[in-house]
């Protein structure tokens, strides 16, 4: 990727007039603490590191999360819903302990050691993975014809354990490898500024280059030359992805922690609470703000004061006692103008962030029930037998090929109908991909229906087995997905990343993924509530073991009405949007 400032599309030109800077004036600094200088730190030079450790760490995690339900009905013997509820619970902790890792960054480590320290936790729970898989005493026993004797449970300890210690890594790399990527490019200089609106384009191709490897080369050693080999490979390459981001580090920027963002958060609400009986004043000039260029807070600018949510305003208010003693150093008592506004942009998120809910719980569905779906169906290309889990890789295929068509096709042509330098705001890139999604899940639910025609006109409703239809029939609903994530996720991450206050950036990208921990967690929970529901009275249910006497159609149809009103609401909730304005330091 070194050559990505080369080839990365010159959407500048035409549109710069500032005349360079010496040195970046985002607040960031060098390995040694001083202003970075822009020829020899940051920018597209910084970032081949970054962009390999995330595509190797991505290969790490995808070679274990892409096929773990085979894993899990095979080699662990669970059923259908309990082995998806697994594998949907597992990575729906892996996006929630982006909150640990995010606050880290934010408040005390800083981006940089704070992946550096979780790489290392997860390069553990990787080698405990491969161990469970590889030494006889921990690996599960073989069926004997149709007895599965259970795992034992220092054997399930070691393959959980090895499983949730990555759910703990994966937490301190995922809020902070794409901010910090983006910390490459000084905010202040619109030449940069339009570079990074490219690299999280990229950020989101390498991560489907690993992607790509683990769908495909680790889905066939998995199943064919075994999980102790098929664990180890995404085991060293999570070493090289360690290798990869220390190799940069005279390159990098630095943005300094700000301190708690929890701890602001709370301050603002205290004080509110605490001055409910003020008035706020009609100028806004009156609120405290300090008076010198730079913000109170560490690493941050200055925001500029906005209308709604007037009541929190009242932190900002200067009471007459602390007017008379000039002291306005208790922040539980005041807060500056930026503070406040930092707990707004946070209330005015909430809405666009809630929409990621829903897509995720479809995203989910690439590792859970379409691999059981493609499982229901012939999986042989001519005298190769293809792992379902493997169609994940037209899915990665998809996203492959849609970045560069959207970097350098969609965007200049999009540029002129929007105005907008990048092509389509945030905003409107993440409603594409939730109307896409829909089409994902109506596409699944029509394989399904073909499917279950044939079983039935076959006579393999009782049987359960596989119906003769090629799993290649799942192609299109995978590379709708990928398409859609195209939209949805990398619009996703830029949003979250422009729009936050500049010492929260991990703190609303573990926010962002957030949404693909309770997409999981929904997903697990629409699930359980199906099966519940579908089998009262004696029923097979939507969701059986056997798929041929069930109706997994319903359940995708389900999900694509959800997808449909949860756009709906985002709609709404995106047309009453405020965008975030900041300060130059």
């Amino acid at each position: 990727m070194g050559s990505i400032e080369e080839e990365s599309p010159l959407i500048e030109e035409g549109l710069i007039s500032q005349e360079p800077k010496l040195y970046a004036q985002d607040g960031s600094v060098d390995l040694h603490g001083n202003p970075p200088l822009k020829e020899k730190t940051g920018n597209w030079k910084a970032c081949p590191f970054i962009l390999g450790n995330e595509c190797c760490e991505r290969l790490a995690y995808y070679g274990i999360a892409g096929n773990l339900i085979t894993y899990l009905t095979t080699k662990l013997h669970q059923g259908n819903v309990s082995a998806a509820r697994n594998v949907t619970t597992w990575q729906g902790t892996c996006y929630l302990t982006p909150l640990i890792g995010a606050v880290l960054a934010d408040a005390y480590w800083g981006r940089y050691w704070t992946i550096a320290c979780f790489s290392g936790i997860y390069f553990i729970g990787m080698s405990a993975l491969t161990l469970s898989a590889s030494v006889p005493e921990l690996k599960p026993a073989e069926c004997i014809g149709t007895f599965c004797p259970s795992a034992t449970p220092a054997q399930y300890a070691m393959f959980f354990g090895g499983l949730y210690l990555i759910a703990l890594g994966t937490g301190g790399i995922k809020p902070c490898v794409s901010s910090f990527g983006a910390d490459q490019f000084d905010d202040t200089d619109s030449r940069e500024r339009v570079k990074k609106a490219s690299f999280f384009n990229w950020f989101y191709f390498s991560i489907n280059i690993g992607a790509l490897v683990s769908s495909s080369l680790l889905v066939w050693i998995q199943e064919n030359r075994g999980w102790g080999l098929g664990f180890g490979i995404p085991t060293v390459f999570m070493g090289l992805a360690i290798a990869s981001f220390f190799f940069g580090t005279p390159l990098y920027r630095f943005q300094k922690p700000g301190g708690s963002p929890i701890t602001r958060i709370s301050q603002v609400v205290v004080a509110s609470f605490r001055k409910s009986t003020l008035t706020v004043p009609e100028d806004a000039m009156l609120l405290y703000e300090t008076q010198d260029k730079n913000s109170a807070i560490a690493g941050s600018r200055k925001i500029e004061h906005t209308d709604d949510c007037q009541y929190l305003d009242k932190a900002a208010v200067i009471s007459e006692e602390e007017s008379r003693a000039g002291d306005f150093s208790n922040s539980w008592r005041l807060c500056t103008v930026t503070q406040v506004e930092e707990l707004k942009i946070l209330i005015r998120m909430f809405p666009i962030w809630a929409s990621g809910i829903i897509f995720s719980a479809v995203y989910a569905q690439m590792s859970t029930m379409f691999v059981q779906q493609g499982r229901a169906m012939d999986c042989k290309i001519g005298s190769f037998q293809l792992p379902p889990a493997a169609l994940g890789t037209f899915d990665t295929a998809s996203v492959i090929i849609w970045v560069p068509l959207y970097d350098r096709f969609i965007v200049p042509l999009a540029r002129r109908f929007t105005g907008v330098d990048k092509g389509f705001t945030e905003i409107q890139r993440m409603g594409v991909g939730l109307f896409v999604s829909v089409l994902c899940m109506a596409a699944a639910a029509i394989v399904e229906i073909i499917r279950l025609h044939l079983a039935n006109e076959l006579g393999l409703v009782e049987s359960g087995a596989p119906v003769p239809i090629s799993v290649l029939w799942q192609i299109p609903q995978y590379f709708i997905l990928g398409a859609a994530e195209v939209f949805y996720f990398i619009g996703q991450l830029e949003f979250f990343y422009d729009q936050s206050p500049d010492a929260m950036r991990s703190l609303c990208s573990a926010l962002a993924l957030l949404t693909n921990a309770l997409g999981n967690y929904l997903s697990s929970l629409i699930l359980t509530l199906v099966t519940y529901f579908t089998t009262r009275n004696g029923e097979q249910g939507w969701i059986s073991d056997n798929l041929n006497s069930g109706h997994l159609d319903y359940y995708f149809w389900l999900l694509a009405g959800l997808s449909l009103v949860n756009m709906a609401v985002y709609f709404f909730s995106a047309a009453r949007y405020k965008q975030k304005k900041a300060s130059k330091l």
